[in-house]
């Protein structure tokens, strides 16, 4: 297996990209332990920087992703998840975490009310 470059936080970037499509839907960050959990199960895990915790996508939400592939980087300081998205990738409701331009524009679509799904 090829050399992860943790950082000095322990962690990697990780985006994820829908397999089919290649749109990217979002960008988090995981631990060794996360990346673990990602090959051994076949669905996404990250660590939560803001709550200091490993997590899985899609544990409240239902919005899993299946990792088909995972890929590295040229300096194996970042990943690549390419995966199957059930649901909207972004807790906000969208398809993707990157749906607004720099300008502030909306440019994706709402999968889901976050309201419904998270209570908030």
């Amino acid at each position: 297996m090829i050399h992860l470059a943790f950082d000095e936080q322990e962690l990697l970037p990780a985006v994820a990209q829908d397999a089919d499509s290649g749109d990217v839907l979002m960008l988090a960050y995981a631990s060794q332990e996360a990346f673990e959990r990602t090959r051994e199960t076949g669905e996404a895990h990250y660590y939560s920087r803001s709550r200091e915790e490993l997590w899985r996508k899609g544990a409240s939400s239902g919005h899993t992703q299946r990792v088909e592939e995972i890929r590295v980087d040229c300096d194996g300081d970042a990943l690549l998840y390419l995966v199957e998205q059930t649901g909207g990738a972004c807790h906000t409701g969208f398809e993707s975490c990157f749906h607004r331009t720099v300008d502030g524009e909306t440019v994706g679509d709402r999968a889901f009310d976050p309201d419904d799904v998270y209570g908030e």
